[in-house]
């Protein structure tokens, strides 16, 4: 497990150590990450002029992809980052994910996420709860403040408390109480109904998904609340 302090401004932000923040990526290395179901990170995960990036579009893509999961795990936490997308992409941000690929296939079959998507183009956009910032297919984000495909945009995620809340470019978006009556009708509503595991998880990894599309991420850091 690698989690690197915080320990001077970094490129983007401020966020220091004695806020009791750590870094995930440390801007040059994949360390501190693996794909699900191996033990380092696939080749289709680069690092590129300091951002993670999924190179989705290269010719040996298909031989070595897959989501990227976090060493570390964790419960109540406060998790930020930057994320863009190419033209018509979709990626998202699952957490209190099982790393245990031999009872759960993918990773979103425990796992709840935080959409990213070109709200643009891509046709998940217009079927509600699945523009970028919602919680994939159980709450709607709202307002609908998502830059467009090819910019950066913030995330913040934070579990405390049974409270899940999600902000996107400084404003929050969305909140839900997990694990209660509500959440598990919540998910009987979703397309997650026939998966009995998912949601009920109350620590787990931080997960970048591998849909399929090219997607960058940039100063992944996290405090455990």
């Amino acid at each position: 497990m690698l989690i690197r302090k915080i320990l001077k401004k970094d490129k983007n932000n401020s966020v220091t150590a004695e806020a009791g923040w750590v870094v995930l990526f440390d801007g040059e290395t994949t360390n501190g990450w693996h794909s699900y179901g191996k033990q380092t990170a696939a080749g289709a995960w680069k690092v590129e002029n300091g951002t993670l990036y999924l190179a989705a579009a290269s010719k040996a893509y298909d031989e070595d992809s897959g989501d990227l999961v976090s060493d570390a795990v964790f419960e109540e936490f406060h998790l930020k980052l930057e994320w863009k997308v190419a033209p018509g992409g979709n990626s998202g941000i699952l957490i209190h994910v099982q790393d245990e690929p031999e009872k759960y296939k993918r990773t979103w079959m425990t796992g709840p996420e935080m959409q990213l998507l070109d709200n643009e183009r891509h046709p998940d956009a217009r079927i509600p709860k699945r523009k970028a910032g919602d919680l994939y297919d159980i709450v709607a984000g709202n307002p609908d403040n998502a830059n467009p495909a090819g910019t950066w945009n913030e995330a913040e995620i934070i579990c405390k408390n049974n409270q899940l809340k999600f902000y996107q470019n400084g404003e929050m978006i969305l909140t839900t109480t997990l694990w209660d009556d509500h959440w598990r009708q919540l998910i009987a509503n979703s397309k997650f109904k026939d998966y009995p595991y998912f949601g009920t998880f109350r620590s787990g990894h931080i997960v970048l998904q591998d849909h399929r599309d090219e997607v960058w991420f940039r100063n992944i850091k996290v405090r455990k609340l």
